[in-house]
């Protein structure tokens, strides 16, 4: 049964305040899920349930028709101070996975046994946004970032390497000498060293992130789902795969999209001249 529009649920068991090992919530916002991060007394920072919980509300946005687009943002000052390593180390040592296999993967990594996110996600982030916080919002599509955001990759600092994807994607997007900068010092850098270095794509007063990010999560859910995907899709496969992969498959997939519901009441709201009303189909 579909959740009423605007109602708020908590992934796991429903409680009044933030459960000792974090919780994740989800809003409903029309066509957007908003999945907030919530255990702000100890920074946001992840414990396995935090981890099983992610995972689950990021499989919701996919699975469910009526939404079309994410937000993910925190409680609190900060948005995480990454992993909780006490309760992540004994899973880190045994080899074993912290979300579930089966469900979509929050860092999107492409790993066998996880599925893939199509459909778009905007991510505000405030505070704190160490390790596990700049690779989920790398992973996502679109970041609005606090100017009070403090980053740090800092994995080298505790032994060990940032495997949630911030060794490709930072180079991806700042090259590799500015990627190894960050990676290798595990300095603390701001948010306009980040808008610098094209991590986040939008800079915004603290306390203003998540209503930019709504915002634009908003507009995106007002244009046709299916065209919406298939551009995501299609520019996610020019980076991973390269532009010519992506290019050849412009024809079928336009063919596909052109023979829309949503095509047909694109063209009729553009003779009629009104805003046009996407279904999906």
């Amino acid at each position: 049964m579909a959740r009423p529009q605007g109602s708020a649920y908590h992934a796991g068991m429903n409680t009044s305040t933030p459960h000792p090992e974090g919780q994740i919530d989800c809003t409903v916002h029309g066509a957007v899920l908003q999945i907030s991060i919530n255990r702000p007394a100890k920074r946001n920072g992840f414990t396995p349930k935090m981890f099983r919980e992610l995972g689950e509300a990021y499989t919701r946005l996919e699975d469910e028709a009526g939404l079309r687009v994410g937000v993910l943002c925190a409680a609190g000052a900060h948005f995480t101070a990454g992993l909780d390593l006490p309760t992540i180390a004994p899973l880190m040592q045994r080899g074993e996975k912290s979300v579930p296999l089966g469900l979509v993967d929050p860092l999107n990594l492409g790993m066998e046994g996880y599925r893939r996110r199509c459909k778009p996600m905007v991510v505000a982030v405030q505070g704190i946004t160490y390790t596990l916080g700049i690779e989920l919002m790398l992973a996502a599509d679109i970041v609005v970032a606090a100017d009070d955001c403090r980053f740090s990759q800092l994995e080298v600092k505790r032994g060990i390497m940032a495997t949630g994807g911030a060794t490709l994607r930072m180079a991806e997007r700042a090259g590799s000498g500015n990627a190894l900068l960050h990676l290798l010092t595990g300095d603390e850098f701001g948010s306009a060293e980040a808008l610098r270095l094209n991590f986040v794509q939008r800079v915004v007063p603290a306390g203003e992130q998540l209503a930019e990010a709504l915002r634009i999560a908003q507009a995106i859910a007002a244009q046709a789902p299916l065209a919406v995907e298939a551009t995501r899709l299609n520019v996610l496969k020019a980076v991973e795969y390269g532009p010519v992969v992506a290019m050849n498959e412009f024809m079928s997939v336009q063919k596909g999209l052109a023979n829309s519901q949503d095509a047909a009441e694109g063209v009729l709201s553009f003779v009629e001249k009104r805003a046009a009303r996407f279904t999906g189909r």
